[in-house]
């Protein structure tokens, strides 16, 4: 596919909604499912991990042309660990309180099955401008489900919404900071893993209903 000829819209659509790293792939559910017990730890992993989408995107488009068939996906493998190695000595540095919480999740976004695969099916094809498309628009959908995870499970666990965001993610966040049900008492399902589970499924099936709809109205139109 040419540069002239990509089509953006169906790439960010497909990054948000139809191909959503989460609620269409079902990847990444290890990390997803272990740290979303707040929307701010879901905030802080899925951007970590939209900027190894980024630059993982970037440098296998750059080096498409001199990777060999044979080698390329032990070369994604090294140059997506590069990146993640990188990120996770900056979180270190400037977000130390936000790399304590998510911990050993950040070193494992090198086997983030979807990292890999956008390298193998889009990147190592693509112009530079499509892959790093490809790249915002799959971490951002990534970014959309872990704080949609996050956010309902903290909301239905403590009544908060994005607490210790200026701890973990700095002064600038303290605006985000909610309590949605003052003198709640929580709900302790919603912070232990078997709450993630149910509150995926819930995710999963309104996004299934609502796909559902828009295919009955398509349809509709298309009729009449």
């Amino acid at each position: 596919m040419s540069e002239s000829r990509t089509d953006y819209r169906r790439i960010a659509r497909d990054g948000l909604w139809d191909n959503n790293v989460v609620f269409a792939q079902l990847l990444a559910l290890c990390p997803l499912l272990a740290v979303t017990n707040t929307a701010t730890n879901g905030l802080g992993l899925g951007l970590a991990t939209l900027a190894v989408l980024l630059a993982a995107n970037l440098a296998v488009s750059l080096l498409r042309d001199i990777i060999t068939p044979q080698v390329r996906i032990a070369v994604f493998v090294l140059l997506i660990a590069a990146i993640v190695t990188l990120v996770d000595m900056m979180m270190n540095a400037w977000l130390h309180d936000l790399h304590k919480v998510l911990g050993l999740f950040i070193p494992l976004i090198v086997s983030n099955c979807a990292i890999l695969g956008r390298a193998e099916s889009f990147a190592s094809r693509q112009p530079i401008p499509a892959a790093v498309a490809d790249g915002l628009f799959m971490g951002l959908g990534f970014i959309i489900a872990l704080v949609a995870l996050g956010g309902a499970r903290e909301i239905l666990g403590q009544g908060t919404l994005f607490a210790d965001a200026a701890m973990l993610l700095g002064e600038s966040f303290r605006f985000m900071e909610l309590t949605l049900i003052p003198d709640y008492r929580g709900f302790l399902l919603m912070a232990l893993p078997p709450g993630g589970f149910l509150m995926m499924g819930f995710l999963l099936a309104g996004k299934r209903l609502l796909d559902r709809r828009a295919a009955q109205l398509a349809t509709q139109e298309a009729g009449a």
